[in-house]
């Protein structure tokens, strides 16, 4: 089914991807949104707390059920269709941080969460959760992100219809999945890359359970891994292995804070 075509839309719900999950167990159809406009509990990566203001955001949850095992893409590809949908319908170009970030100016603007359920080796369903901060005010976040986060309506000083770039959303994110199901992995990667905030060939630093790895950026690979080249040599990471990751400047201090 098409991305979008079928979309249930509630007023609040603690999570669109927990409520997403409860329709795919009850055999939802792939391609079905959950659209809600608010949400008290979001969830972002890692265990945090994604903070859904009423009616000023898009809080959306996708269920997808790929037939291959191998889906680190996903958050890529829902990555790029947010950002292709903001591109055509206000003329603004954010970029990627890559897991799942969407940024404009170094703030984060909005973010991807994917999460999976498998039978044995064989994906059961998969979520893609999107949420996008759209018309917020600086007002509207709490005091300990409001530096550090944006919207498009502060972006370009306008109202933002919401409606027509979920319309958009649904047309990109159904077309990025079938590239994705072609395997057309290298299609994918150099334009997540061209809209990357980091550039091939710079100093990043990364924060594991090992503890802090200062490599150069090579770029992502087939399995979304980061790839950093550490004194020759190449090292693929997975984003579940990384804490934190940033700039790293020549001596190596960018975690001194």
């Amino acid at each position: 089914m098409k991305i979008g075509k079928k979309i249930i839309k509630v007023k609040s719900c603690p999570s669109t991807n927990d409520t997403a999950k409860k329709m795919a167990v009850e055999e939802a159809e792939e391609g079905t949104v959950v659209l809600s406009e608010e949400q008290t509990r979001g969830k972002g990566t890692k265990g945090r707390e994604w903070f859904s203001v009423r009616k000023k955001g898009i809080y959306a949850s996708i269920i997808l059920r790929p037939p291959k095992p191998d889906i680190s893409l996903l958050p890529l590809i829902a990555a790029l269709a947010v950002r292709d949908a903001v591109f055509e319908c206000l003329g603004i170009s954010i970029n990627l941080r890559w897991p799942n970030d969407l940024v404009w100016e170094e703030k984060k603007l909005g973010g991807i969460l994917c999460e999976s359920n498998f039978l044995g080796s064989v994906i059961n369903y998969v979520i893609v959760g999107i949420g996008l901060d759209v018309a917020h005010r600086r007002k509207d976040f709490p005091d300990e992100i409001v530096s550090k986060s944006t919207s498009l309506s502060i972006i370009t000083q306008r109202p933002i219809e919401i409606s027509s770039l979920l319309g958009k959303l649904w047309q990109h994110l159904d077309r990025w999945y079938k590239l994705f199901l072609q395997d057309k992995e290298e299609e994918i990667l150099k334009y997540f890359q061209k809209y990357s905030v980091f550039l091939l060939g710079q100093n990043l630093a990364i924060e594991t359970a090992e503890g802090h790895i200062f490599g150069i950026y090579r770029g992502i690979d087939s399995r979304g891994r980061l790839c950093l080249e550490i004194s020759g040599d190449k090292r693929l990471f997975f984003a579940s292995q990384i804490m934190d990751i940033k700039e790293s400047k020549e001596d190596g201090h960018a975690f001194s804070d």
